[in-house]
């Protein structure tokens, strides 16, 4: 079994690597406590130094902006889900066993990850639900995307895609199919939360969630 494997970030999400510093360490751990507390439209550089007992040049010196960091969080975020995958599938064969465990694990309430002690991997899971489309919603994606600033989401969709064809090779859509799966567990954990007209999962019922999700994955795999 492997455990702990680790990864890198795309250096586009960065002016200074944070892990390897005390206080780009603290500068990840009070974000999440700041942006899952206020959300990103109301969290600043200004609240965030104040919260590590810092100056906001410090925190420049790692980030250039607050979108810069958001970026940084869901990379690090899809890179750190992926290697759960590999980690929980590493010793089974069978690509049914490991597509519905990439589907658990991206329907399921992520628990703590005692290897990074300077990431709340719960807060991150709700930040990413609430504020992570905002990564890629935004005028400027073609020139982030040419930055390689959605990698990490990318390599996750391109291994749940790689394991649909592993059980219909004739498949044409499986990176649709993959980025579907991917994004419709966030959205729909969201909706079950604030807008319940919606979507017919009640709110923390994962369980239902994983359920539609693999029933629509397999359906889709039968056409």
């Amino acid at each position: 079994m492997l455990y702990n494997l680790s990864f890198t970030i795309n250096e586009s999400s960065f002016a200074k690597n944070p892990v390897e510093s005390d206080l780009g360490k603290r500068i990840l751990k009070s974000s999440i406590d700041l942006i899952d507390e206020l959300g990103f439209e109301q969290f600043t550089f200004k609240k965030l130094a104040t919260a590590i007992g810092s100056t906001e040049a410090s925190i420049y010196r790692y980030f250039e902006n607050k979108y810069q960091l958001l970026v940084y969080l869901s990379n690090w975020y899809w890179s750190w889900l992926q290697s759960k995958i590999i980690e929980q599938t590493y010793n089974h064969s069978s690509s049914y066993f490991k597509l519905e465990k990439a589907i658990e694990l991206l329907a399921t309430p992520i628990q703590l990850d005692t290897a990074y002690d300077y990431i709340d991997e719960a807060k991150l899971y709700h930040i990413i639900i609430s504020e992570g489309p905002k990564v890629y919603l935004i005028k400027e994606v073609d020139s982030v995307n040419s930055q390689g600033a959605f990698l990490a989401f990318k390599s996750l969709c391109a291994i749940i895609s790689d394991l649909i064809l592993n059980i219909n090779p004739k498949y044409k859509h499986s990176l649709t199919l993959a980025s579907t799966i991917v994004e419709t567990c966030h959205n729909q954990i969201f909706f079950s939360e604030h807008l319940p007209r919606l979507t017919d999962v009640s709110e923390d019922d994962h369980e239902a969630l994983q359920e539609f999700i693999i029933h629509l994955t397999a359906s889709a795999l039968r056409s």
